[in-house]
């Protein structure tokens, strides 16, 4: 039946048809919905995991127990899985496994831009690259074959335009894969040095097969164009924009296996055009293995190596004409991202700016406290980061020191590495203060359950973890709960904990605004008659707040009555509700 599917909805489908029974993964865009909608098969078991790290070691036990597993994540997700990676690729696999790593070239949801097929290269892992839909449901099923082929877990490497971009999927039935057995093998599964050097040959005449198979496999493939003064190699969303701009003009090499590469394919091809190039996002990857072998194509020294391709881009690159759409004359003006109205972490991020405090933070929608008004934020590393930072900063005496420095972190966001940064703070006796935004949810990546909701990602009652009690178990005596639309109670709370000697906690806790069981008082309204325009209101950022002809003016669409503003307004101009 032919459908039509995200790229991350087919890879789903491919698990499914694959006959995948285990899914595993840690939220991150773009790859999302890739375990999402594998939950929706009910043959498949899917699960959130409290980070990257624990879901691939989960999919490879999976896989030891002799079920098909995945395990998803982003490409940042990948760096907090790499040590599994790197060990799973000696061992090899039971059942086959299949790592999903989805790349942000343009970094429209990241902290940066890195290329994972260096992974798959480092880890001496095949790694597949669809370039729409259809390829990503069918070169899922095809990376459990070379699995289970090879004995090894394979790298399927999406990006956020193949992920999030719909095309036509032909979708099968499901396979019925019977449970392999679970041999015990300590000389494959037990990492000792003394397994682990004998395994190592094992791996390189792994990837010396997997080229060979890459000369003549069909997701490798060369296009015949009419013109032979160029000929170009390319991969992913790069090959949909050469196909749009150069349609059959020049041949094209579409690589399919990212890694290892061909090499007899990639000479035939080049010794079959006048000039070479290769057209590829981010690293010059392939260009790197061309000149390897003796080429010398044209590559990064054309193409950049930031940001995104586009098809006007590749069309100036390559000489071809571009294409002109309608021109809008009207300027449209910025829209710089902000925190949705009635948002929990207004009113603490408002505190902490108001007291001057140097602020480490970490990954969540909650980074938006570091844009205006309330720019309220030092610094955004990685998951975690923020309580381990705060720690370092702190013995070190940096900047305003002890007393005026602390690390927010979301609720999902320490589950995943920010309770190793506490215990920390706690065992090397680190006088900081940490503040966890207990919004209830993992809201950045659109509303996921995390280990401290209550629900599991089908949305059934589960174990839900008490922060409090786990940061009293950790060490940290001093823990208290603040509710952030209460602007009062969180400076008397930040300013207590930052004076006391010892660590401390804070737990600033209300539902996210966006979640549906949530219930607001509503929209409120403003007296023009008694506002005087001094714009106190506006210092909170909120997006449901203007002004108008020197007035505070509240948009009753967006409006959820939180309360916040009020508290801020010395003239109440903001105390009535609308009607």
């Amino acid at each position: 039946m032919k459908r039509l599917m995200l790229g991350n909805e087919a890879v789903a489908r491919g698990l499914y048809e694959a006959g995948c029974a285990f899914v595993s993964s840690y939220p991150g865009t773009p790859s999302t919905e890739i375990t999402e909608a594998a939950a929706k098969y009910p043959e498949i078991y899917a699960e959130w995991a409290p980070n990257e790290k624990v879901a691939m070691e989960a999919a490879f036990g999976a896989s030891l127990a002799g079920k098909r597993s995945f395990c998803g994540m982003k490409h940042v997700g990948l760096n907090v899985a790499a040590d599994p990676l790197f060990t799973i690729a000696y061992t090899g696999v039971n059942a086959g496994m299949i790592i999903g790593v989805a790349d942000d070239a343009g970094m429209h949801s990241s902290q940066n831009e890195q290329d994972s097929r260096h992974y798959a290269m480092a880890a001496k892992l095949p790694m597949l690259e669809p370039s729409d839909s259809a390829e990503a449901l069918e070169f899922t099923k095809l990376a459990y074959a070379l699995s289970e082929e090879f004995d090894t877990a394979v790298l399927l490497k999406m990006c956020t335009r193949v992920s999030h971009s719909q095309s036509v999927v032909d979708t099968g039935e499901r396979a019925d894969i019977p449970q392999k057995p679970y041999e015990k093998n300590g000389a494959k599964y037990i990492m000792m040095p003394g397994n682990a050097k004998r395994r190592h040959p094992v791996v390189e005449e792994r990837t010396r097969r997997l080229v060979e198979w890459a000369e003549t496999a069909p997701v490798n493939r060369v296009e015949e164009g009419r013109d032979h003064k160029l000929g170009i190699i390319t991969s992913s969303t790069s090959y949909q924009y050469v196909k749009e701009v150069c349609g059959d003009t020049y041949p094209v090499l579409k690589l399919g296996m990212i890694w290892p590469l061909p090499e007899k394919l990639i000479l035939d091809f080049a010794a079959s055009v006048d000039a070479l190039t290769v057209v590829e996002e981010l690293d010059g990857f392939i260009e790197a293995h061309c000149r390897s072998l003796g080429l010398s194509p044209t590559g990064k020294d054309v193409f950049p190596a930031i940001d995104e391709f586009n098809q006007n881009l590749v069309a100036a690159k390559l000489g071809q004409p571009a294409t002109v759409g309608p021109k809008l004359d009207e300027a449209i003006p910025a829209r710089p991202p902000v925190m949705c109205a009635g948002c929990p972490h207004r009113g603490l991020f408002y505190t902490l700016a108001k007291n001057k405090l140097t602020v480490l933070g970490d990954i969540g929608c909650y980074t938006l406290g570091a844009v205006a008004p309330l720019s309220a934020i030092d610094t955004t590393i990685c998951m975690g980061a923020s309580v381990s930072g705060l720690h370092g900063f702190n013995k070190a005496g940096g900047g305003q020191g002890e007393g005026k420095t602390v690390a927010v972190i979301g609720d999902s966001t320490f589950i995943h590495s920010g309770v190793t940064g506490l215990i920390n703070v706690a065992y090397n006796e680190s006088n900081s203060t940490v503040i966890i935004l207990d919004n209830s949810i993992t809201g950045m990546t659109g509303h996921q359950q995390n280990p401290t909701t209550g629900y599991n990602l089908k949305g059934d009652p589960c174990t839900k973890i008490d922060l409090e009690t786990l940061c009293r178990a950790v060490g940290i005596r001093r823990v208290r709960v603040v509710d952030p639309y209460d602007l009062a109670a969180c400076d008397a709370a930040v300013k207590e904990e930052l004076a006391a000697a010892e660590p401390s906690v804070i737990i600033s806790r209300r539902p996210c605004a966006l979640l549906k069981y949530v219930k607001h008082p509503g929209p409120i309204a403003s007296d023009p008659d008694k506002c005087v325009g001094c714009k106190s209101c506006m210092r909170i950022g909120c997006p449901a707040i203007s002004i108008v002809d020197g007035k505070a003016q509240i948009d009753n669409t967006l409006c959820v009555g939180c309360g916040v503003c009020q508290q801020l307004c010395k003239f109440d101009a903001l105390g009535s509700t609308f009607s």
